[in-house]
């Protein structure tokens, strides 16, 4: 079996990440994998670009000038939407040609039009389209927030700066609902949170939803030396480390200012603590809040290189994602598998993946002061070695390359009728 997955980037991003670990699971399994990309970062054989031109880049440009000129000609939310305008059509590329099954992950900006969708599915080739986010079951949001029209139909959208009723939301909403009708899709959600949220949707109720998470490789990331991996990355060695890591610190959507305020409050009510607690953190201009916490802070650069983040989640005893938009981040079941317990807000797929108190610590939404009482309970309280074992557990029990490929296998089979 041929499998063709789909991705506007190869390593950058979340989805992109899990598409690719994707593939290498089905290899693995002994099917035939490639991933087709409008960015390609490495020199995997198995992943394809599409041809680079002046012309993608005009296409992504063309696309922010259109939702500028809806939002009448305000940058509110500029980046925070897409509308599939415009893309490449890839049904003559002889790698869709010789698939068996096309897999759509997250495919915007630039990378696929809705009209190159309708392409693919009046194909006839079996499709499956992983949501990596809201983008698929929504008009033009990836995130819908507190907005429930996309259960019925999309209009007076909340992310332009000036809705309507038929406005741009409104005309992508029944431009995708045309485009789904043509074939049977089989929607795959990371998370039972978005799983839920696509069976409720108007654009997909007629098409099945199935939730499988992403594959992690847990032979790769697994628990190592803790003060081996400290010396590697020049950290303390007696003190108990707390990581942030986020592509963009300053994302207000990660989080970070209530990991700040948690941590006064610790400093407030745990004093014991000063001299014990660090926090590590991993991101682009990490440096710069590096005075709003209380406690030592030890910057490290983003990386995209795995074999650095084993290095750093090995070197930490605890792993904490207070974000406020999450599907199932690839950040939390990367500590889990390396024997890190986490703490995270209860929202989208996060307390599906953190058992409370089990292997980690899920706190109520947007509280700073729960957040830092699962830190201290995390650390001081709870059997610490035992949430470890548990977090490795769960990830190898449940996101392993095997577990998922075999998940994924099955509904493969299912919707090209090969039933061996």
């Amino acid at each position: 079996m041929r499998i063709l997955l789909i991705n506007t980037s190869e390593r950058k991003g979340g989805a992109a990440i899990a598409a690719y670990r994707l593939m290498e699971a089905l290899k693995g399994s002994g099917i035939k994998a490639k991933m087709l990309v409008r960015d390609k970062q490495s020199d995997q054989v198995t992943v394809v670009p599409l041809k680079k031109s002046w012309w993608k880049v005009w296409q992504f440009v063309w696309e922010r000038i259109v939702i500028w000129m809806a939002n009448r000609f305000h940058r509110h939310n500029l980046f925070a939407v897409d509308i599939a305008n415009t893309g490449t059509n890839i049904t003559a590329l002889p790698e869709f040609q010789q698939a068996d099954v096309i897999h759509l992950h997250w495919i915007n900006q630039g990378m696929l039009s809705l009209n190159d969708i309708d392409k693919i599915l009046c194909s006839g080739k079996p499709v499956v389209w992983t949501l990596h986010d809201m983008w698929p079951i929504t008009g033009i949001c990836h995130h819908a927030n507190e907005c429930t029209q996309y259960t019925e139909q999309c209009h007076h959208c909340p992310m332009l700066y000036r809705g309507g009723k038929k406005d741009l939301s409104y005309k992508v909403f029944h431009k995708k609902q045309t485009v789904y009708s043509h074939s049977q899709i089989t929607f795959i959600a990371c998370s039972h949170w978005l799983e839920d949220l696509a069976q409720k949707s108007a654009l997909t109720k007629s098409h099945p939803v199935i939730s499988i998470p992403n594959a992690i490789n847990t032979n790769f990331f697994r628990p190592a030396d803790k003060q081996t991996a400290r010396k590697k990355l020049n950290l303390p060695l007696d003190k108990k480390l707390v990581l942030f890591c986020s592509m963009k610190i300053s994302d207000k959507k990660k989080g970070i200012d209530y990991l700040i305020e948690a941590c006064k409050i610790i400093r407030q009510n745990n004093p014991k603590l000063d001299k014990e607690l660090g926090i590590v953190v991993i991101g682009q201009h990490a440096e710069l809040f590096a005075d709003l916490f209380p406690y030592p802070i030890y910057c490290l650069e983003y990386t995209s290189s795995e074999k650095e983040l084993v290095n750093a989640y090995n070197a930490v005893d605890l792993f904490i994602n207070p974000s406020l938009q999450e599907n199932l981040p690839n950040t939390i079941v990367e500590a889990m598998a390396c024997g890190v317990p986490c703490v995270g807000f209860n929202v989208g797929g996060i307390p599906q993946m953190i058992d409370h108190l089990h292997n980690g610590y899920v706190a109520q939404y947007k509280s700073a002061v729960d957040l830092a009482n699962g830190i201290c309970w995390s650390l001081n309280e709870g059997d610490y070695e035992s949430l470890s074992e548990e977090a490795r557990r769960k990830a190898v029990s449940t996101y392993s390359e095997q577990a998922i490929a075999r998940l994924h296998i099955q509904i493969y089979n299912q919707i090209t009728g090969n039933h061996a």
